[in-house]
C-alpha cells in the first residue's frame, strides 16, 4: 500500500475512533460545545481570559457544562448555586485533586516613585519563612531576592496561554521547549533550597522544643516511621513546605499590589479607610487584629479588593472521588472539575454592578460589615485554602499599616489609572505601576 494512503487511512481511523469515543462519553456528561478531534474545545476559548469564555459558555449551556481540553472532558461549574452544591453540600465527592500538569512536574519525587512589587513581596515571604523554618531574611539578601524573583515569574508563567495549552496537552510538557521548563526548573530550585533547610533541621532537632513547621513535621515523621501508609515522609515534607513557601508568598503579594492600585484609582475610598484608622487606632500604635471588628469600612474594602480582583478565576482543579450523579448528569470518577469563582464573586444578584469596585457590597444600610456566602476568593468546602486565616490577617495588618503611615500618590491622574489585569489566566495579574508613598 502507498505510504501516503496508509497515513491518510490511519489518521482517518484515529479521528473516527476519537469521535466515537467522545460521542459515547458525552451522552453521560453535562452538555457543552461540540469538541474537535484531538484538540477538543481549545480553539473556542480565549486563553488570555478563560473566565470570560466560561461565562459565555454558561449562557448557552447552563451552570453545569462540559468542555474538552484536548481529549479529556472537564466539567465546569458556573455560579454560586452550582459551586456551593458541589464544594460544600457534596464536599467529600468533589474533594479530589484535579490534574494540573505543569506544576505537577515540579513534584516528581523615601517618597520617590517606586514599583511596590518588591517590598510587597518581601513582607509576606518573610512571614512564611518564619512559619516554615523560623527565619526571616534581610531585604538585601541575594538568595532572598532570587527566590522572590522566581516566585513572581511563576505566576506570570502559570497564567500564560502556553501553559494553559500544556495543561490541556500534558505530552507537550516533556517534549517541547517553552516557559513551562523555566517554571519547572525554578520550582526545583525552591525545593532544593527547602531540602537544605530540612537537613539543617534534622541535625539540630529537639523533639521537646519544636521551632517551626519543619520541626513539627519531622517529629511526626519519627512517630510514624513504622507506619508504611504514613504520608509523613521526607518527600512529602519537601513538597509541602515548597508549596507553602510559594503559594503563601505570591498570592498575598499580588492581592496587596492590586489593592494599592485600586485605592489609588479610588482616592475617596483610601481617604475613608484612613479616617477610620485615625479614629480607631490613631497614629501612635500599630494596628492589631482586634481592631478589625471595630473597622467595618476597612474590612469591607479588603473584602471588596479580593472580590473585585478575582485572584484565582477558575480555582485550582478538583476531581470527583467516585462516580456521582450531579443534577441528573453522571460524572465518572476521576473527572476534572473546574469551578468558576468569577461567576460567584461577580454574581450580579448578590453584588449589584459587580464590575464596579464598591465597598458597599459588604456594608449594610447602617454601615455595618455584611458577610456574604458568595465571598469565595479562597475557594470553599473540603479543599478551601489552608492559609486563609493567615492571608486574611496579613491583608488587614499590611494594608492598615501602610495607610496609617502613608498617603498613596499615583504618577498619573486617578481616572487614567489602568486596573485591567495584564493576564487573566490561572491568576489575575495586575499591570505594573509606580507610586509615591508620602509620609503622613
Amino acid at each position: 500500500m502507498d505510504p501516503a494512503v496508509a497515513l491518510v487511512l490511519s489518521v482517518s481511523c484515529l479521528l473516527l475512533f476519537s469521535l466515537w469515543r467522545w460521542s459515547t462519553t458525552r451522552q453521560k456528561l453535562p452538555p457543552g460545545p461540540t469538541p474537535l478531534p484531538i484538540i477538543g474545545n481549545i480553539l473556542q476559548m480565549d486563553l488570555k481570559d478563560i473566565s470570560k469564555s466560561l461565562t459565555k459558555f454558561s449562557k448557552a449551556y447552563g451552570p453545569v457544562f462540559t468542555l474538552y481540553f484536548g481529549t479529556k472532558p472537564t466539567v465546569i461549574l458556573h455560579g454560586y448555586e452550582a459551586v456551593k452544591e458541589a464544594l460544600v453540600d457534596l464536599g467529600d465527592e468533589f474533594s479530589g485533586r484535579g490534574s494540573f500538569p505543569v506544576p505537577e512536574r515540579t513534584n516528581k519525587t523615601l517618597a520617590s516613585p517606586c514599583d511596590p512589587a518588591f517590598i510587597l513581596g518581601c513582607a509576606p515571604c518573610n512571614v512564611i519563612c518564619s512559619v516554615i523554618f523560623q527565619k526571616r531574611f534581610e531585604y538585601s539578601d541575594q538568595k532572598f531576592i532570587y527566590f522572590l524573583k522566581i516566585l513572581q515569574e511563576a505566576i506570570s508563567i502559570l497564567s500564560s496561554p502556553w501553559v494553559q495549552i500544556c495543561n490541556n496537552f500534558p505530552a507537550l510538557i516533556d517534549f517541547f521547549p517553552g516557559s513551562h521548563n523555566k517554571f519547572i526548573q525554578n520550582a526545583t530550585n525552591i525545593q532544593n533550597f527547602i531540602l537544605e533547610k530540612i537537613k539543617e533541621h534534622q541535625q539540630s532537632l529537639d523533639v521537646n522544643n519544636p521551632r517551626d513547621f519543619i520541626d513539627c513535621f519531622l517529629i511526626k515523621m519519627e512517630q510514624e516511621k513504622h507506619n508504611p501508609q504514613s504520608e509523613f515522609t521526607l518527600e512529602s515534607l519537601k513538597i509541602t513546605a515548597a508549596d507553602l513557601f510559594s503559594a503563601g508568598t505570591e498570592t498575598t503579594s499580588t492581592t496587596l499590589r492590586y489593592g494599592l492600585l485600586l485605592l489609588m484609582k479610588h482616592p475617596e475610598v483610601a481617604a475613608k479607610v484612613q479616617g477610620e484608622i485615625e479614629r480607631v487606632i490613631g497614629p501612635h500604635r500599630s494596628p492589631c487584629m482586634q481592631d478589625r471588628s471595630s473597622m467595618p469600612y476597612t474590612d469591607a474594602v479588603i473584602h471588596e479588593i479580593q472580590r473585585f480582583i478575582d485572584l484565582l478565576p477558575t480555582n485550582l482543579p478538583h476531581a470527583v472521588t467516585q462516580d456521582i450523579k450531579f443534577r441528573n448528569y453522571l460524572i465518572p470518577k476521576g473527572t476534572t472539575i473546574i469551578t468558576s469563582l468569577t461567576s460567584v464573586l461577580h454574581d450580579n444578584k448578590e453584588f449589584p454592578n459587580p464590575e464596579r469596585f464598591d465597598p458597599g457590597h459588604f456594608l449594610d444600610k447602617n454601615g455595618n460589615f455584611k458577610k456574604s456566602d458568595y465571598f469565595m476568593p479562597f475557594s470553599t468546602g473540603k479543599r478551601i485554602c489552608v492559609g486563609e486565616g493567615l492571608a486574611r490577617m496579613e491583608l488587614f495588618l499590611f494594608l492598615t499599616t501602610i495607610l496609617q503611615n502613608f498617603k498613596l500618590k499615583p504618577l498619573v491622574d486617578p481616572k487614567d489609572i489602568n486596573i485591567t489585569p495584564v493576564v487573566n489566566g490561572f491568576v489575575s495579574v495586575p499591570p505594573e505601576y509606580q507610586l509615591c508613598f508620602i509620609p503622613i
